[in-house]
């Protein structure tokens, strides 16, 4: 029998390894070695470096936007050349404070040049408009025609007919970045190609136009979702000049430090150089920070993983010895059945033959059928009451009840079947104890189990005693035996169903497996608890605790449920 077991046992477990096991650690496998491949590849790094030259971009697309916003809005409010005067351009400088100088020229009119008056006192504008009017009046008069050739093609094609120029201005001992545009001015009836130009003001272009347009990219890019996710939400950026290392000009997140990814600029604003990073990270921690956390993640899962393979191991393992002890407690009932059925059907077949004329042996044989009748009316009654527990169903008619004539009347029905086996019984049972509410019926079949066991289960010194007497507010009801014993390894074990010690001296003994079981539900229902002690070889006294305030409180009729009474 041992074997098939095994094989089963072998078959579930292959099945589990096969149907969880073997994709769980395919599964694992997959992730580490993808982590890995991501580890070494520095993917994370690199989309979030594409994230950032995206920024960048859209970033580089909106500052010319915006420049040549400015440039054409100057474009078009410039007078004609034949009419404009200072006051004209004076006017122009004052509604565009970001415009240092302002000037325009063609042959016929010449150079007409005008920087803000309100600066102009200062010795480095007074400079900085010096070396603007130097380079104008040098450059436009030789390249006039060319560039005013190269601005109508350039008109033609539908762009805008401008082009920028980066300038270096003093600042006391160093110097500023600024943008000077020349453009071609709106053509009118009469006049000349006019080339009209503008210098930014550098303080103005490095405190407020850019750090403006590098929050506002940043607090856009913000806001959109995949943004956050992709970890470009706490960036920062920042503008610098080719030749420089410091910015020019910067975000508010902007901590200081060397930007991770740059791009050069082109367009409006040559000569200047794009950066962005992470706040408070680099590109590297933040790769590292994912592989870890992918890993730590990855840990818990496997973790949970072999957590879950090893309770459904457990739970496997469980439902194949539940099916094991099933099995053998149907051939145990069989047997149990077939032992009184046997008894009731030879005495009852040898009166009715009538081969006894001795009326006390007739007398005897009547009594060993009743007595085979009620123990198996309590063998089924056993089954039945288990059956109920399991469906839910199970009832229990609480009376009040004097518990030592209910102890006593038990134990005279079944005291033939004690003698008969051999045992020297003892009965104590206290005088003074309380009435007790309880089922009367199912106080008696737990004493019968308790009973039934210790004869059974003791082959050399055989004793039974049981004991009924009041201790610290319970009434103990105790059945003492001096059989095999119980193992303590086994003795938390024994109160489930079904299961029956590990002793090849109980198992050559036949039973169900369920009397321990009723006893503990049974005992449970009525508000008490059953304990067990045993060595093996020692006997074993099994005692039932009733607690007295409960039992004497006139509890009325209950129904209490199998999966509630049964711990």
């Amino acid at each position: 029998m041992k074997k098939p077991r095994w094989n089963e046992r072998a078959r579930s477990v292959l099945l589990l390894e096969l149907a969880v096991v073997l994709p769980a650690a395919a599964l694992i496998l997959f992730n580490v070695l993808h982590l890995k491949s991501i580890q070494r590849d520095r993917a994370v790094e690199a989309a979030i470096q594409r994230d950032f030259y995206q920024v960048m971009s859209i970033t580089e697309k909106h500052a010319n936007e915006k420049m040549y916003a400015l440039v054409d809005s100057l474009r078009q409010e410039f007078p004609a050349a034949s009419v404009v005067c200072t006051d004209s351009m004076d006017y122009m400088l004052d509604q565009h404070t970001d415009v240092a100088h302002l000037f325009i020229y063609n042959p016929q009119r010449n150079l007409v040049f005008r920087s803000r008056q309100a600066r102009i006192d200062e010795p480095d504008v007074s400079k900085e408009s010096e070396q603007l009017q130097k380079m104008v009046r040098t450059w436009l008069p030789t390249e006039f025609e060319e560039a005013v050739k190269k601005m109508k093609s350039m008109e033609k094609k539908g762009k805008p007919p401008v082009f920028f120029d980066s300038e270096m201005v003093p600042r006391g001992d160093k110097h500023l970045y600024s943008i000077t545009a020349y453009f071609l001015l709106p053509q009118r009836e009469g006049e000349a190609d006019t080339i009209g130009g503008m210098q930014l003001d550098a303080e103005q272009l490095r405190d407020h136009f850019l750090p403006e347009l590098l929050n506002a990219e940043l607090h856009h890019s913000t806001a959109d979702a995949s943004a956050d996710k992709s970890g470009y939400a706490h960036a920062a950026m920042m503008v610098r000049m080719h030749s420089e290392s410091e910015p020019l000009a910067a975000s508010a997140e902007w901590e200081g430090g060397h930007p991770e990814v740059e791009r050069s600029m082109e367009g409006a604003f040559p000569g200047l150089v794009l950066g962005m990073k992470l706040r408070g990270t680099t590109l590297a921690a933040l790769g590292q920070r994912f592989v870890r956390t992918s890993f730590l993640i990855l840990g818990g899962l496997s973790l949970l993983l072999a957590g879950g393979i090893l309770l459904t191991y457990r739970n496997v393992a469980r439902e194949m010895a539940l099916a094991r002890l099933k099995s053998d407690f149907v051939s145990n009932v069989s047997h149990e059945l077939r032992t009184p059925l046997s008894l009731i059907r030879l005495y009852a077949e040898t009166l009715e033959m009538g081969r006894l004329s001795n009326p006390e042996k007739q007398q005897e044989y009547f009594c060993i059928i009743r007595k085979e009748s009620e123990r198996l009316t309590g063998l089924i009654n056993n089954i039945l009451d288990f059956s109920r527990i399991e469906a839910g169903r199970k009832e229990y008619d609480f009376r009040q009840t004097d518990l030592a004539e209910l102890v006593r009347n038990t134990l005279d029905s079944y005291r033939y079947q004690i003698e008969q086996n051999g045992f020297a019984f003892q009965e104590r049972i206290a005088p003074d104890l309380p009435p007790m509410a309880v089922d009367r019926e199912a106080i008696a079949r737990s004493l019968l189990n308790l009973v039934n066991n210790a004869l059974k289960y003791s082959h050399d010194d055989k004793f039974l005693g049981v004991n009924l007497y009041r201790e610290n507010g319970s009434v103990k009801l105790e059945v003492v035996d001096h059989g095999m014993g119980i193992p303590p390894s086994e003795q938390p074990k024994i109160f489930e169903k079904f299961y029956r010690v590990g002793n090849p001296l109980v198992h050559n003994t036949k039973g169900s497996g369920l009397g321990l079981s009723l006893v503990r539900h049974i005992v449970q229902a009525h508000g008490g608890d059953v304990f067990v002690e045993s060595a093996p070889g020692r006997g074993s006294k099994f005692t039932i605790a009733l607690p007295v305030e409960k039992a004497g409180n006139g509890v009325p009729p209950a129904v209490a449920s199998a999966h509630g009474g049964v711990a």
